[in-house]
Order: structure tokens, then sequence, then C-alpha cells
């Protein structure tokens, strides 16, 4: 019998959602409920190659699971007559306390609950999901697969701020890191595609999205990791600007910004946005190709931000067997994975065959040439797949 986890990914309006079959490394069906809480939201059903959609008012996130129910009950496959082996729930952040997925618990969900001061973004809408879930199946394992759980492997030199021990103490300031999914299944597979035992692997894995971050992986561990306390530090993403100087917010204070107006400006306007007006790489792209100087100075700042952490992981890690990139911009810009990789060839070794890293090529491909003395790997990342197994495993022990 084949292992079912229903994955969860609630967001503040929206819930993600994937039936996988573990065993098979497959989607059974997955869908999204979006605009959660506006006057019009709208769900998507997707099964057997075709997507079913809806559109109405979906006043909150329990009514947003009545809704992904429905659309199983009559589209398929009916949840009812299924044996969930657990149903798994991507938690952004897990401070110190979780260092592996974990069955969920009063005590659980309310450690998760104590933690929001952490993500106040992100942990209240994960645990609007855990806990309707609870309600509708109370008699299936429920684990939390935490962003930061891979992190913790961190060495204290990788994690320890320059601060006093009040704030470490008292405030829990350190760093933890995220997409911490990603990272462990694409360092992972970059291993098994290279041949490679897993503790053996050194592997930089670049996750670039609307949320970048990078990762060196010495032998399956994270040793170091871009994103801090909170997922704006580091790489420059859509709307986050990464690394900052610290004097910014008291800068900004003196010239009347609030704290309120900084803590939005760098969450939602900042990065690309705030560098184009726009958070759309493959826009930022086309404007590039068009001549528009400020795309080509916020593309140059993003590429040299990825060469910057690209050379600090090589030296950290001392020996690099495959740099990975992955996630939608990571997967689909041979652009900026040639400006990334620019001039890293005397360094590092590092040689791209400009051909395959053009090549409008899906899926797992290797863009370094046979000479290249690092791997260079584009993979598509597999979080849903990658909670499923990690859920399974807590439930059933295998």
């Amino acid at each position: 019998m084949s292992r079912l986890v229903l994955v969860v990914n609630a967001g503040s309006s929206s819930l993600k959602y994937d039936l996988i079959d573990v065993d098979a490394a497959e989607s059974r069906a997955s869908g999204l409920v979006e605009r959660i809480g506006e006057p019009t939201s709208r769900a998507k059903h997707s099964v057997d190659g075709t997507d079913h959609r809806t559109e109405g008012r979906c006043a909150d996130h329990g009514a947003a699971f009545e809704l992904l129910l429905a659309a199983f009950r009559e589209h398929g496959p009916d949840l009812g007559g299924l044996e969930l082996a657990a149903v798994g729930h991507r938690v952004v952040h897990g401070g110190a306390q979780f260092s592996a997925p974990t069955r969920i618990d009063d005590e659980v969900e309310a450690t998760i609950e104590r933690l929001i001061p952490l993500a106040p973004l992100h942990n209240p809408a994960n645990l609007e999901g855990i806990r309707v879930a609870r309600a509708h199946f109370p008699d299936v394992p429920q684990v939390a697969v935490f962003d930061t759980a891979f992190h913790q492997t961190l060495p204290p030199h990788a994690y320890t701020y320059a601060v006093s021990r009040a704030w470490r103490d008292e405030h829990r300031v350190r760093r933890y890191g995220f997409h911490g999914t990603s990272h462990a299944y694409v360092s992972r597979r970059a291993a098994e595609l290279l041949g490679l035992p897993v503790e053996a692997a050194n592997v930089i894995v670049l996750h670039l999205g609307n949320g970048a971050s990078a990762t060196a992986v010495a032998g399956g561990r994270s040793v170091d990791t871009s994103m801090g306390l909170s997922p704006l530090e580091g790489l420059v993403m859509g709307t986050r600007p990464g690394d900052l100087d610290p004097s910014l917010p008291a800068h900004l204070a003196r010239a009347g910004v609030s704290l309120e107006e900084y803590d939005r400006a760098l969450n939602k306007e900042s990065g690309l946005k705030g560098l184009t007006g726009s958070n759309d790489f493959r826009e930022l792209e086309d404007r590039v190709a068009a001549g528009d100087a400020d795309a080509r100075l916020a593309f140059d700042v993003v590429a040299h931000r990825l060469r910057k952490y690209i050379g600090a992981y090589a030296a950290v890690l001392g020996r690099v067997d495959a740099v990975a990139f992955t996630a939608g911009v990571g997967e689909h810009s041979p652009m900026l994975r040639a400006a990334a990789l620019d001039g890293l060839g005397d360094l590092l070794g590092i040689e791209v065959d400009a051909a395959a890293n053009d090549a409008a090529t899906s899926g797992e491909h290797r863009i370094s040439t046979a000479s290249s003395r690092v791997a260079v790997l584009v993979l598509p990342t597999q979080e849903e797949l990658e909670i499923a197994r990690e859920a399974a495993g807590v439930a059933t022990g295998a």
C-alpha cells in the first residue's frame, strides 16, 4: 500500500495543498485557495492533468479547508476513501527548539505559537493551517516540517551574531536560515547525480525565486546559509533587500521613518521592486535586453551578490563538488546563472557550457563542461515531496 501524505502550506491569505504518494514520489492531486479574506477568493484543484477552478467568498482558513475537502470529493481522489499516512505542514520558523520534523500535539502547537515573534508574517498563518487540519483529521498524524530545521546543524561560529548575551539569550537573536526543505532535497539530489555518498559531497545550493537564499552543505549538513534571524538577510530578492548596513533603522528614524514603515518597506518594497518598481525577474530580463539602465543595475546587483556568496561559501567548504541552481529564477534564468558564475573559472575551476546553459531544457540537467572541476547543476526543487517524505517518516517510523 502506498503512503499518502496531504501536504498543507498555509500562507496569510492562501492555502496551498498537495496529495503526495511518497513511495511513488508523485503528486496525486494539488491545489491552491488564494485571496482568503478578500471579497472574491479563487480556488484551483488539479488532478489527472485537469485544472478545476472556482471563485467565491472564502472568509478564513477554515472556509478554505472546506473548499479543499469539497474539491477532493467532487474531482477526486476522495480523501474520505483514502488512508492518509500523515498531514505534513510547512512551518517557517522552528527557532532553536526544532531540529527535525516533529509530530504535532498541543505542546508543539503552543511552542510554534510562542515562536511567532521570530516570524510574525508566517507562523500565525502556518498555525491556522495546523489547527484547521487537526480539527478535520483528528486521527491522522499531523507533522510540522520546519524551514529552519535543516540549518540547525550550523556550527556556533556560523549562527552567532556579535551582539550582547542579553539579546542572544532573551530575544533569541541568532542566524536560523530558511528554505531548509529545498536545500535538503537539492543538496541530496546533487550528490546522487554525481554518484557521491551524501556524507562525502560538498554542495553550494542557490534557491533563487521571489525569496532567495544560498547554503553551504558539507556532507549533507548545512554549515552556513545566507538568511538569518529572518528571511530578510542575504541575497537580493523580489521584494526583500538582503544584506544591509545595520545602522539603517536609526538613520531612517532620524529622518522620520517609523519602525512600521521600515518593516513594511524591507519586506514588501525593496529588492528588485525597490530597484526597478517590479519584482518579476522575467520582466527585469526583458528590460535589460531593451537597454533599461535601472534594470541593468538591478541585474548586476543581484549577480554580484550571488557571486560573492558563491566565493564565500567555497571558502567555508574548502572543496566544492557542485553548485546547484533551483527554484523559479534559478531554474529558468540562463542569463543570471552565467553572470553569477562569470570569472570563477580560475578561482574555483568552474567552467559553464554556454550551449547547455542556454538550452531550453526543463528538469534536471548539467550546465558545466566535462572538464569543469566543479559540477554546475540545474535541479528543480521538490519541497512538497520532501515535506511528505519527512512527515511520513515521522508518522510511520520508516
